[in-house]
């Protein structure tokens, strides 16, 4: 089984405020209305505690993190 994770948002519940995107652009980017896409996955020991820290900060708890 892989170690690598990557994300799903839940767009219903994003309100935009980018805290996932600026946490861990290794995963992240955001669309032209600056909400958030998923681009890649976190497989670094860095790049997962960054995932981890996107999932927490979310204010409406939108982001989750899904192994690959």
């Amino acid at each position: 089984m892989s170690d690598a994770l990557t994300a799903e948002v839940d767009r219903s519940a994003c309100k935009g405020h980018g805290r996932c995107y600026m946490t861990n652009p290794e995963v992240f980017d955001c669309d032209d209305e600056g909400f958030p896409i998923v681009i890649g996955v976190a497989s670094t020991a860095q790049e997962l505690s960054d995932l981890e820290r996107a999932v927490n900060n979310c204010p409406e708890q939108a982001v989750s993190a899904l192994r690959v």
